[in-house]
């Protein structure tokens, strides 16, 4: 398939903008959008884990309806800014990748990039491309675009400041490095979830300073997570990857909160809660998510598997582990030892990546996993088809 240059410049902005958070500033990016031009709209991605989870996915579904409207996806790699660690949201300085990890996570995140993106109007850059070549002089001039005072306004780094929690100077950086992504590859647009608001308005700052004209912004919801309270997260446990096998994704998504359902609607499915019971909602939700990310012949089978879990009886004198005390979080291979499902940490890591593992019904795989505490209570360990534990808060 060729490269589509046209430009649809009669955008349903009710549409584009509809579900969006921040439009900075809308109007101009509104007529921008009508004029015919072909719009550069920038993503950034630190690639900081291997998978790509379908909160993330919100964000790519925006850049995907600017594709569809002829515009061009720039993919942003932040190999060198993963050096730093993205403070957002964060209460402490995120840990150092190294070069490897980095490259590996890269490549099976723009693979799953793609599930959802037009690979033909893609760009991708890694910004080591310019980054790494600034001088001391070039790093001094960023500099001054910006006071501390402004860097302190965020909210996570005045929280920090305030309760006495160290801050690197690496990460006062990183905003102003993010920011000159978007002088070098002269973005129009740049999109990000409402916890990279602070990071994308410097974009603008940085690139006015420079000289450019400075981007348009764009913000998506933060999608919940399954357990309907904290934002969708790997480390929180309560995430839908998206090349999760089609039983497990089907399987997850039954599990989502009636409350939160009307959201995952919106966001993952562009359509509104249907008017059936909350169930067949769900069964709706699970039906959707495989047949996008697996294919219409996964659905049946996944369904299939659910049900037969569902039916599964767990025994009425399941053993009760106690978790350690004290303990906010809990790592899964700890849970499978202490539990006595495995002798050694070796064998309960064989467990896991033989998919023998479920906690709460579901399949677990990640040998790094760890999880709260306090969301563990009363779950069910299962270790092969018999082996159950009632994992249980010390008294």
């Amino acid at each position: 398939m060729s490269m589509n240059t046209t430009v649809n410049s009669e955008p349903d902005l009710r549409r584009l903008f509809g579900n969006a958070v921040d439009v900075v500033p809308e109007d101009e990016l509104a007529r921008r959008l009508r004029s015919g031009e072909r719009l550069r709209v920038k993503l950034g991605i630190d690639p900081t884990a291997s998978d790509i989870h379908l909160g993330f996915t919100v964000v790519l579904r925006k850049l995907r309806e600017l594709q569809r409207l002829g515009h061009l996806a720039v993919l942003t790699i932040g190999d060198y800014t993963a050096r730093v660690g993205d403070p957002s949201g964060r209460s402490r300085t995120r840990p150092i990748l190294s070069p490897e990890e980095i490259e590996r996570n890269t490549a099976t995140y723009l693979e799953q990039a793609y599930l959802i993106l037009d690979r033909e109007r893609t760009e991708v850059w890694h910004n080591s491309e310019w980054l790494a070549g600034l001088s001391m002089a070039d790093v001094i001039e960023l500099t001054r675009t910006v006071t501390v005072a402004r860097i302190l306004e965020r909210d996570d780094f005045s929280q920090r400041y305030a309760s006495g929690e160290s801050i690197s100077l690496t990460e006062l950086l990183y905003p102003l490095l993010q920011a000159y992504d978007s002088v070098a590859l002269d973005a129009d647009v740049e999109l990000g979830g409402t916890d990279q608001l602070y990071n994308l308005l410097m974009g603008r700052h940085v690139m006015e300073h420079y000289g450019k004209t400075p981007q348009c912004v764009l913000t998506t919801p933060l999608l919940v997570g399954t357990d309907g309270e904290a934002k969708m997260s790997k480390s929180l446990g309560n995430y839908i990857g998206v090349t999760e096998k089609p039983e497990d994704m089907f399987g997850k998504a039954m599990k989502v909160p009636d409350g939160t359902m009307p959201d995952y609607y919106s966001l993952l499915l562009d359509r509104g809660l249907p008017g059936a019971e909350p169930l067949e909602q769900k069964r709706e939700l699970a039906r959707s998510l495989v047949r996008e990310f697996h294919g219409e012949s996964a659905v049946a089978g996944a369904e299939r598997a659910f049900d037969a879990v569902a039916r599964r009886e767990i025994p009425a004198d399941v053993p009760e582990v106690p978790l350690p005390e004290g303990a906010s979080e809990v790592w899964v291979v700890d849970l499978i030892t202490r539990s006595g499902f495995a002798g050694t940490n070796g064998e309960a890591r064989r467990l896991l990546r033989g998919d023998a593992v479920r906690l709460g019904g579901e399949v677990i795989r990640d040998e790094k996993l760890s999880i709260p505490t306090q969301s563990l209570e009363n779950k069910i360990l299962q270790v092969g088809k018999r082996r159950y534990a009632r994992l249980t808060l010390a008294p």
